[in-house]
């Protein structure tokens, strides 16, 4: 097996416990048993413990959801629809553990993981817009992340205290943050165009 198969033998075996008791050394040690891996080959997996347990199990979540938008027709969506399909979708690969999902977001909020906290969201929201098809390359990269890094993060927290099983909640609360960034691209759009032509009528004959 690769080391990537290994990995997702052990996360598959860790998740139901870390539902329970969250995502700890003695939650991997159990499922690397479980799937077979030893401890020298546990220790080479995953080198800081159950945090990297936690590392794989995000990237693994937008494989996934990358695997799945691209069976998807997004081509005949607009932007708007495609971000809103990205978000649901990264949610429906976590849906099968979400109490685990939670317990591995609870992880990264403590102050000692805050900065890997922000590479998994960066990945993630990263991997969000290169599977709807983004090829920006200029500052609209950066500032499109920043803010589906907003939506996203606000969404997940949104939907771990969501009870109903259609998420109908959270699906509401998300069109709701995606018109709130339309509405705001239009305000600038608008604020750029006054101002270009602000500047133009200031200028002498």
């Amino acid at each position: 097996m690769t080391d990537d198969a290994l990995k997702k033998a052990v996360l598959e075996a860790a998740l139901p416990d870390a539902a329970f008791d969250g995502f700890t050394d003695k939650v991997l040690e159990k499922a690397a048993r479980a799937a077979g891996v030893d401890a020298s080959a546990q220790a080479r997996l995953f080198p800081d413990g159950a945090i990297s347990l936690i590392t794989f199990y995000s990237h693994d979540a937008d494989a996934a959801m990358a695997a799945a938008l691209a069976s998807t027709d997004l081509a005949s969506m607009k932007i708007r629809a495609r971000i809103k399909c990205a978000v649901r979708t990264r949610l429906d690969v976590l849906a099968p553990h979400k109490e685990a999902a939670r317990r591995a977001a609870s992880a990264l909020m403590l102050p000692g993981h805050a900065g890997l906290s922000m590479r998994l969201m960066y990945d993630s929201v990263d991997a969000m817009w290169r599977a709807v098809g983004d090829t920006s390359t200029d500052f609209n990269f950066y500032t499109k992340r920043a803010i589906l890094a907003g939506v996203y993060g606000a969404t997940l927290l949104r939907w771990f205290n969501d009870a109903d099983k259609d998420a109908a909640a959270t699906n509401a609360f998300l069109d709701a943050r995606i018109e709130n960034v339309m509405q705001f691209e239009k305000l600038k759009a608008g604020a750029k165009k006054a101002f270009a032509n602000f500047g133009a009528a200031k200028k002498p004959a």
